[in-house]
């Protein structure tokens, strides 16, 4: 909210209760829309079901042309929106293995506390192999550590890296998405239904 509040839009006092309300209807919607079911989501890897693919490329739409929209009438400040630093390596290696463990157990880190919370096993295992991992991680972060913090390319954005505007950049995601959209709905009524 940091933004909003920030400029007026959102008292202070009600940061935590905002939070709350976003974070209960971001659950419903990941429930309503199938990712609690480890066979939606791994569904776009085998092909037979890209509910994550549309459901990701709207909500990123969609907040993308809210943030451009609240920016343009002045509602928000672009840039007091923190950008993580992208560290090139360590992020390729890190997706390799959390694509992996996605593949795997059939759920990624949001969505398996999504299926845990409404009493899926295999997400309750799955939350324990990601509570391994963090200690892991922790515990050998000094060892870690050089690496992790390797290939620094600062808090770049896709737009800025390609030498176009955000509004171009904006208009070609959204052209992307909808011939994704077109291609992956092709391809889901060509193959057999799967049983849920």
């Amino acid at each position: 909210m940091g933004p909003l509040i920030a400029q007026g839009v959102i008292s202070s006092e009600w940061n935590y209760v905002i939070a709350f309300m976003i974070g209960i209807s971001f659950g419903f919607v990941l429930e309503r829309a199938g990712f609690s079911s480890s066979r939606v989501l791994a569904g776009v890897f085998y092909g037979y079901d890209f509910t994550v693919l549309r459901v990701f490329f709207t909500a990123a739409i969609t907040a993308m042309l809210g943030l451009l929209y609240f920016n343009y009438l002045g509602w928000i400040d672009l840039s007091l929106i923190y950008v993580n630093p992208t560290f090139l390596w360590p992020a390729i290696v890190g997706g390799v293995i959390m694509g992996a463990g996605f593949i795997l157990g059939g759920f990624c880190p949001g969505t398996s506390v999504c299926a845990a919370a409404i009493g899926k096993i295999d997400a309750m295992i799955f939350l324990v192999g990601i509570f391994l991992g963090i200690f892991i991680f922790a515990e050998g972060y000094p060892l870690f550590k050089e690496f992790y913090m390797s290939s620094n390319l600062g808090d770049i954005k896709v737009f800025d890296s390609l030498g176009i505007s955000e509004g171009l950049f904006a208009f070609a995601l959204i052209v992307i998405a909808l011939i994704a959209f077109i291609v992956t709905a092709w391809i889901q009524n060509r193959t057999k239904k799967v049983e849920y």
